[in-house]
């Protein structure tokens, strides 16, 4: 880790290294490689360098190795001061030793873990609850179970959502006997998105339109400005329940609305994606009474991260589907080589299943009532911290109260006269990471 980018600390220590007195840590091949060099911790008489970049030929015993790279991540900013990322950083004793005896659970393997994915199930059962998914029954009468799926993360979330939505499109377009190749589908979603999206748009061809945000629209999505950008090859709105940027909900249900009145003169069905990676798990308990998810008809998928306000360790998303039709049979693969016959929707196959777990020990252990009191706290100390910052008379807040974050700037008059990376890099003299 180098201060200055125009120095090269390795590059250093081995020109330092060359000295006849410092011979003898030289790797007995007689090659130059990057490496640690010895510690006490490794060893009084150590006298071979480990390599960095390489395998190292002999190995080291655990309780040094171990000291070593716990050195070398003393460096790191600690997570419960990093304000860039949302992030859970605390969960209970129970809950990290349940976790830490079930790591080694791969959840790719369904016929192995009954009880696993038994508890995926509920985990998805709940969230639909939560997110007021339509019970849909059988031909017998039977509930019929929620579709949803864990993920390694809101980003793997977005992507099977939109995937599935860009399927639909395809199969609709070719109902219709139109082309879905030229001009070839897009996706509507405020700049303010997280990059997740912009990723998929780019990795599965999709355009993107980007609806400018600013001050009017506070700074998301503006969605007079949104409507005007869809069309026929439209596979979905993004409308982001908290912005990556100031925690702000965007209008799903205004956006819902205008869709509908779209429909009703084109005869064009655009469906609605959520991105609740934060905000699906804060408006449930914090603002119960607000129209945002399967609720509005127009919502067909959702998704969440259960790292973030899920309150579990990262890292561990959630999609959820209105119903099982909007799921693309083709997305769903049946496989047959683990024993049994699986199914699997998703981006990769092994997935760790402790994060699930850890994601159900919240659900009973907190229940709805212990996450609405976090919310509520939550929300009440990041009003605190945004009205102390404002009343310093430095610090204009852009964030409202959606989300329990706190997000804004220098105003103008202090902005000119003071450099905004000096504070950052003042802020990051005490360990506080801000983005």
């Amino acid at each position: 880790m180098s201060l200055s980018k125009h120095i090269d600390p390795e590059e250093l220590i081995e020109q330092a290294s060359d000295h006849p007195i410092l011979s003898l840590l030289e790797h007995s091949s007689g090659k130059k490689a990057h490496a640690y060099h010895s510690g006490a911790h490794a060893g009084r008489y150590v006298t071979e360098p480990i390599p960095k970049y390489q395998i190292p030929q002999k190995g080291t015993n655990a309780e040094a190795t171990y000291q070593l790279l716990n050195a070398d991540l003393s460096l790191d900013g600690k997570p419960t001061l990093n304000l860039a990322s949302f992030v859970h950083t605390w969960m209970p004793e129970q809950a990290t030793k349940l976790m830490t005896e079930t790591m080694m659970i791969n959840m790719c393997d369904q016929d192995e873990y009954p009880a696993t994915m038994a508890i995926h199930a509920r985990c998805v059962s709940m969230l639909a609850d939560l997110w007021k998914a339509p019970k849909e029954v059988d031909e017998n009468g039977k509930r019929k179970p929620a579709m949803g799926v864990a993920t390694t993360g809101s980003s793997e979330a977005i992507m099977l959502a939109c995937l599935a939505a860009k399927k639909r499109w395809q199969h609709k377009m070719k109902a219709q006997g139109k082309s879905f190749k030229e001009p070839g589908p897009n996706m509507v979603f405020g700049s303010n998105a997280q990059v997740a999206i912009e990723k998929f748009a780019r990795y599965f061809d999709v355009e993107e339109r980007l609806v400018p945000v600013s001050r009017e629209s506070r700074y998301c999505l503006d969605i007079n400005k949104a409507i005007e950008m869809v069309d026929e090859n439209t596979i979905c709105v993004v409308v982001i329940l908290g912005s990556t940027y100031t925690g702000h909900y965007e209008d799903v249900e205004g956006m819902a609305k205008l869709l509908d009145e779209y429909q009703a003169k084109t005869g064009i069905d655009i469906p609605i994606h959520v991105d609740g990676a934060s905000g699906a798990m804060v408006a449930p308990f914090a603002t119960p009474d607000l129209k945002w998810s399967f609720d509005i008809a127009r919502v067909t998928s959702i998704n969440t991260s259960g790292h973030k306000f899920g309150m579990v360790y990262p890292g561990l998303g959630w999609v959820l589907f209105r119903s099982n039709d909007l799921v693309p049979k083709e997305l769903v693969f049946e496989l047959h080589y683990l024993g049994s016959v699986e199914y699997s929707f998703g981006l990769n196959f092994s997935r760790p299943a402790h994060p699930v777990i850890g994601q159900l020990f919240n659900f009973i252990n907190l229940g709805f009532d212990g996450y609405r009191r976090v919310m509520q706290s939550d929300l009440q100390n990041a009003r605190l911290l945004s009205r102390a910052l404002e009343k310093s008379g430095l610090y204009q807040v852009l964030s409202e109260i959606h989300e329990p974050v706190g997000s804004g700037g220098l105003v103008k008059e202090v902005g000119e006269k003071l450099v905004g990376k000096k504070q950052k890099t003042l802020l990051r003299s005490k360990g506080w990471i801000v983005p």
